[in-house]
């Protein structure tokens, strides 16, 4: 993370986290300054630490010059509802952590300020175990997160089965902004799309029942703290869905971490059934929990691959190699 320094007492946050969000924290205590620092990657999240307490909260601004701000309150809305009802249905517990949001403010640029939680991200995790050849802490750190995703998705499932169509928006989006950006070709497109109506048309993509997904399962979103506990942040984007949705996310993620850093991607399989394995343990038929996921996960697993394939900080060529790969998953 870098410095910046410390906050302005005359800022407006200075006052806000003095009398609004610190007296949750350190209800005795009198606050006295705070450094402000910028986390890695990122315009809009920061972290705040007192000086004297040393304690530490994360300030996530989702208003971005030029977006619309009814957009931008809606997103920070979502989170902030969405901590504490995940917190209030028991998905807080000795193995899971969901941070505690401590407050919301639509005036300074739509704000939600939560509970800072330290712990080794996933994508930590899948670097140290490919450069250390340490399979095992992969593994183990693969079967936490399938046990956290399968408590959310089960706990959440109700009597509606999956819209399927509902994808359809967000997968022309991902495809319009390959094309914006010159990386997939006219014949690619009639190919992805040609192979999502063969998705469409399969029953087993309507039939099981919906969930609360986490929505964005990015590896950054999933953090490890000792002992055994998974900490999930970010969740902006949960709504009800199919549970492969996420499986399929994180499935694509472990492809394209093996396919960027060693060019070998067939490496990630091994890594992902176990994770599809591990999840379906929290199943009464794990066996056929097992199946009917992984007929599923290609369509989310190719939707994950074109995602990462339109991200411009990725150089062209690499981008190929993502949409290659992505047809050869979405292909039935």
């Amino acid at each position: 993370m870098k410095y910046l320094g410390r906050l302005n007492p005359q800022d407006p946050l200075f006052a806000y986290l003095r009398d609004d969000v610190y007296p949750q924290i350190l209800p005795n205590d009198q606050v006295r300054n705070f450094r402000v620092f910028q986390f890695p990657a990122s315009n809009e999240v920061f972290l705040y630490e007192e000086t004297h307490s040393q304690q530490k909260v994360i300030g996530k601004f989702f208003q971005r010059p030029g977006k619309d701000p009814q957009n931008a309150w809606e997103r920070a809305w979502n989170e902030w509802q969405n901590l504490h009802y995940l917190r209030n249905i028991g998905l807080n517990h000795k193995h899971f952590h969901i941070p505690q949001a401590f407050g919301i403010a639509r005036h300074m640029n739509s704000l939600v300020v939560e509970e800072y939680c330290p712990g080794q991200s996933l994508s930590s995790v899948m670097s140290q175990s490919l450069a250390e050849h340490h399979e095992d802490l992969l593994y183990a750190r693969l079967t936490d997160l399938a046990w956290f995703l399968a408590k959310l998705h089960n706990h959440t499932a109700g009597a509606e089965t999956v819209h399927f169509h509902t994808q359809f928006p967000y997968f022309d989006k991902i495809v319009a902004r390959l094309q914006r950006r010159h990386r997939i070709t006219e014949t690619q497109m009639r190919e992805v799309y040609g192979f999502r109506d063969q998705w469409q048309k399969s029953p087993c993509m309507w039939s099981d029942q919906a969930v609360l997904i986490h929505g964005d399962a990015t590896p950054s979103n999933f953090l490890f703290a000792h002992p055994r506990t998974i900490i999930a942040i970010d969740f902006e984007r949960m709504k009800r869905a199919d549970r492969a949705y996420d499986l399929g996310m994180i499935a694509g993620e472990i492809k394209h971490h093996f396919l960027r850093n060693n060019h070998h991607g067939e490496q990630a399989e091994p890594f992902i059934g176990h994770f599809l394995w591990e999840y379906s343990t929290h199943f009464p038929d794990r066996q056929a929990a097992f199946a009917a996921i992984t007929r599923r996960i290609p369509f989310y697993m190719g939707m994950t691959l074109l995602r990462i394939a339109r991200n411009s900080w990725l150089d062209w060529r690499y981008s190929q190699i993502l949409v290659h790969a992505a047809l050869s998953v979405l292909r039935r």
